[in-house]
């Protein structure tokens, strides 16, 4: 295998505009979220005609109840879980999560954000004193940004709603979009672009509208037909999480083992002759075929299906790592970032089931290290995390996992929490 063809494999794993972007729409309560994804489906044609005639309300269209589905989301006019979209324009597919804006359900919007390609932040002009050059944004929207930034959400955009609602639009949208760049100023995050729109309307959502509000870019949906999706995490070692075990019905070749080892390369990238150790075994052993999610052989990147033979019988089942040799130290101790999901707090010393890949293992929790304010991710003291709380925690494992921080794998940085008891999912885990 040359060089080359592993760095154009890699590359284009990197860069995949091909591929379906991951969106989620945030921001405060009642900021139009709702309505902006339905205008997206309406305009981009996603939406069919019996669709459309049920969601009418005293004669017109209300956009918002193309995806608020559960019925007390529909009585409370609220969103209350992520509902997720599917729509495509002639050069890009997409998925859309319509995260929730109020605080008690931080935790669906966390979710929702951990495997987003970009976040679109939406604020309400209507609820700003937009004639205030100095103005203060509402604090569900600073929240919203530092969770996706915190979360590692690659694309952050700003929109700008119902600016069709005030009397000076231009001058409402100049004074928003100078305090959303003091803020990501100061909070070090960087934001793509701040674009003018109104779902009610459709300015700029899909269609561009040349100077309104003073603006000359791409409408909302040219620009996320533009955008990366996550890069696949090529540059670091491989890893490998066994998924399925399928074995051969008869094989007279003793030159390679009987078994084919599915599953998602995680990071690097899988080819014959590589070397890899078993995690937890300890057993080593060399690839001798790598198929793809048909079955051709060939070399795999991170992010796509693989079948793995090895040279020989070793004992693999499902939950075991397969791992590049030397390059994880598994360990037994984390630290880590945790956004609580449970109705009980947590609280140190209990103990819960964790699930890294397809691996599980018994952990638990040392101690509350801090609690972060969701608001501005400052730490504070504390000893019990309270339902849809973010805090720093330390981890104790029953058996060693082979980790990385999260800010360098989305995959191999994250855990979940399970209740032994409940069987409730409790925590999302970001490893420090």
């Amino acid at each position: 295998m040359g060089a080359d063809h592993i760095q154009e494999l890699c590359a284009a794993a990197r860069h995949d505009h091909a591929a379906a972007l991951r969106f989620i729409t945030c921001g405060s309560v009642d900021d139009g979220k709702s309505t902006l994804i339905g205008r997206l489906l309406v305009d981009s044609k996603a939406v069919l005609q019996d669709q459309l005639a049920g969601v009418q309300r005293s004669g017109e269209t209300d956009l918002a109840l193309l995806t608020d589905g559960l019925s007390a989301e529909r009585e409370q006019g609220i969103t209350i879980d992520v509902a997720y979209r599917y729509f495509a324009t002639p050069t890009r597919k997409f998925i859309i999560g319509d995260a929730p804006g109020h605080e008690q359900y931080t935790r669906n919007m966390v979710t929702a954000a951990s495997s987003a390609d970009a976040a679109v932040v939406l604020v309400d002009a209507t609820k700003l004193k937009w004639q205030d050059p100095q103005l203060e944004l509402l604090p569900q929207t600073r929240r919203h940004t530092l969770l996706a930034n915190l979360l590692r959400v690659p694309t952050i955009v700003f929109a700008v709603n119902k600016l069709d609602a005030v009397d000076d639009p231009a001058v409402a949208f100049r004074n928003i979009r100078a305090a959303l760049e003091a803020f990501t100023a100061a909070a070090r995050i960087e934001a793509r672009a701040t674009v003018p729109i109104s779902a009610l309307k459709g300015h700029n959502v899909v269609e561009a509208q040349p100077g309104w509000c003073d603006y000359h870019g791409p409408s909302l949906l040219q620009l996320l037909e533009q955008l990366d999706v996550t890069p696949a995490e090529t540059d670091e070692a491989f890893a490998f999480p066994v998924q399925w075990v399928e074995k051969f019905s008869s094989s007279a070749d003793t030159s390679r083992g009987r078994r084919v080892f599915w599953g998602r390369v995680a990071t690097g990238l899988v080819q014959p002759g590589q070397a890899v150790t078993v995690l937890p075994s300890g057993q080593s052993a060399t690839v001798a075929q790598v198929l793809d999610h048909a079955r051709r052989p060939g070399d795999v990147p991170a992010r796509h299906s693989a079948g793995i033979v090895l040279d020989r019988e070793v004992d693999i089942s499902r939950g075991d790592w397969l791992l590049a040799p030397g390059a994880f130290e598994p360990s037994r101790e984390i630290a880590a970032t945790v956004a609580w999901l449970d109705d009980e707090p947590l609280v140190a010393g209990r103990a819960y089931w964790a699930l890294h890949g397809h691996r599980w293992v018994k952990v638990k929790v040392k101690r509350i290290v801090h609690k972060l304010d969701v608001n501005t991710l400052a730490e504070e003291d504390a000893d019990h995390l309270e339902p849809n709380g973010i805090g720093h925690v330390d981890l104790a494992l029953q058996e060693p996992l082979a980790t990385l921080p999260y800010l360098r794998s989305r995959t191999l940085g994250a855990l979940v929490l399970v209740d032994t008891a409940s069987h409730k999912t409790a925590g999302a885990v970001l490893i420090r």
